[in-house]
């Protein structure tokens, strides 16, 4: 069983209700029918035309309370909420839904400011980021083709810091919607004393930090690509390596670095790319690409969807 299809039979198991906010875009009406005729989740559609003036009085009320500190009024709030995707995060917060999935006609910039003001940061990750589930066909990199690569759509300087805990974030999301058993790199333009310079320091010094964080996490930097995919050139560039060539989770250290790379690999492989899995956020959401097909559309839901299994598992333990 391939891994899109082990991924929708998991959807199955615990069914879930996701908002599809973008409902007048054609390829987004045809992922509903399609996940709503395999059972894949249970589907809100929104238009923006169609959103209950009721819920909008209500969650201008809730969206003024949430961001009067910045500022804003009650008619920038109405402004707001009327905006199909920010309507849809707020039913999400208010639990009328488990998770939402946007951007197929709104940019990640509006997708990722609806979950950051309306779902709001998990303290215990505390940055927002995001990460693709890359399935390369042929491969034997990887877990047999399968990555998670991150930051790719959110953070475009990340600190020390925040390339740890999008490290733990990503790291997570491997294990609960894949199974995976993660094994982290690094990524630098060096292996581990290769070459120097600030960046590379960066990577050093978040390597230690997610060392000291997670001490059981299974993780190497800083690693040039090859010697973090491919076990004889790890064997060459860096023997006794804890990932030894056999990395599944790559961090990029800047946004260009990971969005450039996600793209390159998902055109020239012929591969697929499930997301912008958006992370570090108190509910499961996701982004999509402006050029996303009706399919990704599919499989970013069927990923929101397992997430959102394994959030309220945590919800009742």
């Amino acid at each position: 069983m391939d891994v899109i299809t082990q991924l929708r039979e998991k959807a199955k198991r615990q069914s879930k209700t996701i908002v599809l906010p973008e409902g007048s875009d054609s390829r987004v009406k045809q992922a509903a029918e399609f996940i709503a005729k395999e059972k894949l989740a249970s589907i809100i559609l929104l238009k923006e035309d169609e959103l209950d003036p009721k819920k909008i009085d209500e969650y201008t009320e809730l969206f003024f309370q949430l961001r009067q500190h910045k500022g804003i009024s009650r008619d920038d709030a109405r402004r707001t909420v009327s905006h199909p995707v920010f309507y849809g995060a707020l039913m999400v917060r208010q639990g009328l839904a488990d998770g939402f999935v946007a951007g197929a006609a709104t940019t990640t910039p509006d997708v990722a400011k609806a979950a950051l003001y309306c779902l709001g940061i998990d303290k215990r990750i505390a940055t927002i980021a995001s990460c693709f589930i890359m399935v390369i066909p042929d491969c034997k990199y990887g877990e047999n083709g399968v990555f998670i690569f991150a930051d790719c759509g959110i953070v475009p300087d990340p600190t020390t810091r925040q390339l740890a805990q999008i490290a733990i974030s990503s790291s997570e999301l491997a294990k609960k919607v894949l199974g995976l058993t993660p094994r982290v790199a690094m990524l630098s333009y060096s292996t581990k004393g290769s070459a120097s310079g600030r960046f590379v320091e960066r990577i050093r010094e978040a390597t230690a930090m997610l060392r000291e964080m997670v001490p059981e996490l299974t993780v190497d930097g800083e690693l040039q690509v090859d010697a973090a995919i491919v076990p004889e050139v790890a064997r060459i560039k860096n023997p006794g390596s804890p990932i030894q060539g056999n990395a599944n989770i790559l961090i990029f250290p800047s946004l260009e670095a990971g969005n450039i790379s996600y793209k390159l690999v998902e055109r020239l492989s012929g591969g697929q790319a499930i997301g912008p899995l958006l992370m570090g956020l108190v509910k499961p959401c996701s982004d999509l690409s402006r050029g996303c097909s009706w399919e990704d559309v599919v499989d970013c839901t069927v990923v929101t969807a397992i997430r959102a299994q394994y959030e309220s598992q945590d919800e009742n333990i």
